[in-house]
């Protein structure tokens, strides 16, 4: 048994200016804030003795090399990302960064925004424009039917409502 994988498809790179703040309050928090609380914490650890034995220090270790890795991923994404001026899209079409309400089938109603695939959020029912949905969606007007094939299957919806800002 091999350990390849076939390649990811690379993600869109657009971001809302929200999620790109967002990301930076991110990148800022971990190397000015908790970055150097771990290195001190490790620095502790390091000067009680024994580094083999020293759960403290393995663990902070971890730590350290956790935030490391995400400080590397943020840094190098923030690069390729780019802000989406939603201010220019049309108002009477689902495009980047719209909030829309959809009706399925069975009548059930659903707010759902289109963001980036660094910003999606399923408790906030943000979806990514890489997404079968988001997909479908885009460019659609109010009142226009479509059908998307979800997990679930072949599904119909209209769209109720589209709005840029909440």
């Amino acid at each position: 048994m091999s350990r390849w994988r076939p390649p990811t498809t690379p993600s869109t790179a657009l971001i809302t200016r929200e999620g790109s703040e967002c990301l930076r309050a991110e990148l800022n928090d971990l190397w000015n804030t908790r970055r150097p609380e771990v290195v001190r914490a490790l620095s502790a650890a390091a000067a009680e003795g024994d580094r083999s034995e020293n759960a403290e220090y393995i663990y902070r270790k971890k730590q350290l090399g956790e935030i490391d890795r995400r400080v590397r991923f943020l840094s190098k994404r923030l690069e390729v990302l780019k802000v989406a001026d939603i201010s220019l899209a049309p108002t009477d079409k689902i495009f980047f960064g719209a909030y829309f309400e959809l009706e399925n089938e069975d009548g059930d109603i659903r707010l759902y925004r289109i963001v980036g695939p660094d910003e999606t959020d399923a408790k906030l029912s943000w979806i990514s424009i890489d997404s079968p949905l988001a997909r479908a969606a885009l460019n659609k007007m109010i009142n226009q039917e479509f059908e998307v094939e979800l997990p679930t299957g072949l599904t119909s919806f209209v769209v109720i409502s589209i709005k840029y800002s909440l």
